[in-house]
């Protein structure tokens, strides 16, 4: 069969080659590979060099965003031949530590978990994988193709789920969100936001199209220029830039009792002078929340599963601008003019 392998941090070393079927060690689920979703983490273990190969081999099967139908699966797992199904990413560190031992990988304490396609086990860009039952999450067939989206969405699942928690901390309810960017993550955040019934506005430094049309889409604000302009208090903030100055901006918009989810990651090494005594001051009187989410439980998926099913097909549809052979993954890479989410169809 044929899978996409890398060295990280090497794209010269992008193959599509022929490779062993995978192995029983990986699951008693064997799937047939339908599509891939590209993000900014396999441009930096292509191009940047994070990621880590499975121990004894230098190349990397990469691949975490999946979707696949079901060929084989045992009589008690829970799946059948058909069912659409997507990966969960993350797997519990060998101890394992208190919240692997109960399911929470994502906020695993030691750093020892491992990540299919990322760190250490081979990813789901392959014309079959295999899976662990316990891993496996089950896609509402009528969303078809769409399930690739189900894994960016868990991670804005589990970003909106603990936004949740800490908003039950007073009686006071949010009404407005902001979510700062609108790639597919700020759009799938936006998504979420609208769901809970919350005025969304959303940020982008690029006006072009799709992205303001995606947003009016959900019955949300599309906004460009600074967050300083914006005139709106959110009272939950979801940042997906990842960009350092403009985080440090959020306290100074958002009103008293606010939280702030930072679901970015820096890139850069920019320094930026920050007033961090007058932060901490402002976050402490107004019991400003800010906190970092990353990654997602088998509960996420599931939440994303379900807020996919109750979304607009054709809004989904319109968030996927671009399908790519498997040959085509380095050119997946680099969006495209009027890009947002691009996906490797893993049949041909």
């Amino acid at each position: 069969m044929k899978a996409i392998t890398v060295v990280p941090g090497k794209p010269d070393e992008v193959r599509v080659s022929d490779v062993d079927e995978p192995p029983g060690t990986q699951g008693s689920i064997l799937v047939d590979g339908r599509l891939l979703g590209v993000c900014g983490s396999d441009v930096d273990i292509v191009e940047q060099g994070y990621g880590w190969p499975p121990p004894g081999t230098d190349r990397l099967l990469v691949g975490h965003e999946s979707l696949g139908e079901v060929l084989e699966a045992p009589g008690d797992s829970g799946f059948e031949p058909g069912d659409l199904v997507v990966g969960i990413v993350r797997r519990p560190d060998p101890v394992p530590c208190e919240p692997c031992a109960h399911g929470e990988m994502d906020f695993c304490r030691n750093g020892r978990y491992t990540e299919r396609g990322i760190k250490e086990l081979d990813g789901f860009g392959s014309q079959r994988w295999r899976i662990e039952p316990e891993y496996a999450v089950k896609v509402d067939p009528d969303l078809r193709d769409l399930g690739v989206l189900v894994e960016p969405a868990s991670v804005l699942a589990k970003a909106w789920e603990q936004t949740d928690r800490f908003v039950a901390r007073s009686w006071s309810r949010p009404k407005a969100a902001l979510v700062t960017g609108a790639g597919p993550i700020g759009l799938l955040a936006a998504l979420l936001g609208v769901q809970r019934g919350l005025d969304v506005h959303v940020l982008d430094i690029n006006d072009a199209e799709p992205k303001p049309q995606l947003v009016a889409g959900l019955g949300a604000t599309f906004h460009t220029g600074s967050v300083m302009d914006i005139d709106v208090e959110p009272d939950v903030v979801i940042e997906c830039t990842g960009h350092g100055p403009l985080v440090f901006d959020l306290p100074d918009v958002a009103p008293p009792n606010a939280v702030i989810c930072l679901t970015g990651l820096s890139a850069g090494t920019r320094e930026v002078r920050v007033a961090l005594d007058q932060v901490n001051r402002e976050m402490v009187l107004e019991n400003t929340v800010l906190f970092g989410s990353v990654n997602a439980a088998r509960r996420n998926f599931e939440q994303a599963a379900d807020a996919l099913a109750k979304a607009d097909r054709g809004w989904l549809e319109r968030v996927i601008t671009r399908r790519v052979p498997m040959n085509g993954f380095s050119d997946a890479l680099h969006k495209a003019a009027g890009d947002v989410k691009v996906v490797v169809d893993l049949s041909g």
